[in-house]
């Protein structure tokens, strides 16, 4: 389908009656959930019958179709959250409930300047591209290109080609920083990275005065180290950190209560302002002793306690997601 330059981008692909090529999210009457990308001509089989895609193509949203063995499958274009959690991935992704978190507590807003560090595979780029808009900018920065692959497939796959507003670069966050963005005009930083601290000067020299510094780190000795090196750097305001649990309810007739699984801890969210040039940051009233954490001089994710992706794994994912990403045409 031809995008209406009207419209923002991705949004005629979210509407109207399911098409070819339209990624739809199958829901069977136990609640589990099947994607599939529609293809006229294609049969969808599951061990409770199969039907055909094209019962699908042209319906509305929200249509039921049955299999040949009469079992009812509800048929929905998946949400975001919905498509974060079945697309391919490489690294480990930044959950909804921490993405509409970021979004909110980094204040992006459309228009804004925004760069992230540590794409992984696509999570939170596609959440950051809706809220800077197509006015917007987003610079994504990735050290592995094989990951870097997978976010670009993903993201596209999403919005149904290229987002204007997105630029994608390979390389480490403090050496491309200065090459990609002019000093003092990045509105909102976006860290996800093992160890953070280490692009606290770079970050600084990014962002404009009152801009947002945001890091998402997975454990307690990550959220310590970080706090306190943003402190000794003087030039922000004092860090706020905090983290989300999601508990879900059952809802059955008067049998309202939490349910016994919930979606707990996934990362630490820390935020800090940057201060206007020259300014630093009053001192806290009280400081923990230093030396009070171990420092490292190198960390893995293993160290972190995180299961290293084996390189198979990426090249699987990494061919799995381009195959299933839209054709984008080349630029002039």
């Amino acid at each position: 389908m031809t995008p209406d330059n009207s419209e923002p981008v991705g949004a005629p692909e979210r509407r109207g009656p399911l098409r070819d090529g339209d990624r739809v999210q199958l829901t069977d009457p136990k609640g589990r959930h099947h994607t599939i990308i529609l293809s006229a001509g294609k049969v969808f089989h599951t061990h409770r019958g199969h039907f055909a895609h094209d019962d699908l193509i042209g319906q509305p949203e929200g249509t039921v179709v049955s299999t040949s063995a009469g079992t009812a499958y509800l048929a929905l274009r998946p949400l975001l959250s919905d498509f974060v959690l079945s697309m391919p991935r490489g690294a480990a992704v930044v959950y909804p409930k921490d993405a509409g978190q970021i979004i909110q507590y980094a204040d992006i807003y459309p228009g804004a300047r925004v760069v992230e560090a540590g794409v992984g595979s696509g999570a939170l780029t596609m959440s950051l591209l809706r809220a800077v808009g197509d006015q917007g900018s987003l610079t994504s920065i990735e050290r592995r290109e094989d990951f870097a692959d997978i976010a670009r497939a993903n993201v596209e796959s999403f919005f149904g080609g290229h987002h204007p507003a997105w630029r994608l670069e390979i390389g480490d966050f403090a050496d491309r920083i200065a090459e990609v963005t002019e000093p003092g005009t990045v509105d909102r930083i976006i860290l996800d990275m093992l160890a953070p601290w280490e692009n606290i000067e770079a970050a600084a020299g990014a962002l404009a005065p009152g801009g947002v510094f945001l890091a998402y780190v997975a454990t307690t000795t990550q959220l310590s180290r970080l706090a306190e090196d943003l402190r000794e750097h003087g030039g922000f305001t004092e860090p706020q950190a905090w983290e989300t649990l999601v508990r879900t309810w059952h809802l059955e007739g008067l049998a309202v209560r939490p349910d016994h699984r919930m979606i707990g801890h996934t990362g630490f969210l820390l935020t800090a302002r940057r201060m206007a040039p020259g300014v630093e940051a009053p001192l806290r009233h009280r400081r923990p002793a230093k030396g009070s954490y171990p420092v490292e001089e190198e960390w893995t994710p293993e160290d972190l306690g995180e299961r290293a992706v084996s390189d198979k794994k990426v090249r699987k994912v990494r061919r799995d997601a381009i195959n299933s990403a839209p054709a984008v045409e080349e630029e002039d």
